[in-house]
C-alpha cells in the first residue's frame, strides 16, 4: 500500500457524489438491493471510490442474499483496515480503505469457504475496474 491520503472535508465533498460522501466519509449505508454492484457479475478489480486503492477481486464476490456486494476476502492483506463499530446498539467490525480511511462496510463471520468471512460492502464506496485484476 502507498502512503495515506488525507483531504479536508471540503475536498472530499467536491470529489464525491452526495451518496458516496455520505457512505464513505460519514459512515453511512446505502439501502439493500439499490447499489450498482449488489448483483454485478463482471470480472475486474473493485477499487475505493475515494482513492482508487485496489480492494477486492471480482472472483471473490458472491451472492450473500443481503442486497450488498459481498466478498470472502480482500485483494491483499493490507488493502483494508478494520475498526470496532458499536453504533446502532450492536457490535460489528467496520471495514475501511487502508489508504484513505473511507468507510466501505462491515465484515461478518458467516461467509463461505475458504475464509468464512463476509465482507459486506456498499456499492457507493466502490468502483469496478473491468480491465482486470491487479
Amino acid at each position: 500500500m502507498t502512503d495515506k491520503i488525507r483531504k479536508t472535508d471540503e475536498e472530499w465533498r467536491a470529489q464525491l457524489s452526495a451518496e458516496q460522501y455520505e457512505v464513505t466519509r460519514r459512515h453511512g449505508t446505502e439501502r439493500a438491493f439499490t447499489g450498482a454492484y449488489w448483483d454485478a457479475k463482471d470480472a475486474g478489480t473493485y477499487r475505493c471510490v475515494c482513492c482508487s486503492n485496489p480492494l477486492f477481486d471480482a472472483s471473490t464476490k458472491y451472492d450473500s442474499g443481503t442486497g450488498w456486494p459481498s466478498f470472502f476476502q480482500p485483494l491483499a492483506g493490507d488493502a483494508v483496515a478494520t475498526a470496532e463499530d458499536n453504533s446502532w446498539f450492536s457490535r460489528r467490525t467496520e471495514v475501511l480503505c487502508a489508504r484513505c480511511d473511507a468507510h466501505l462496510g462491515h465484515v461478518f463471520e458467516d461467509g463461505p469457504a475458504p475464509t468464512g468471512l463476509r465482507y459486506c460492502m456498499n456499492s457507493a464506496a466502490l468502483h469496478l475496474d473491468k480491465t482486470g485484476s491487479e
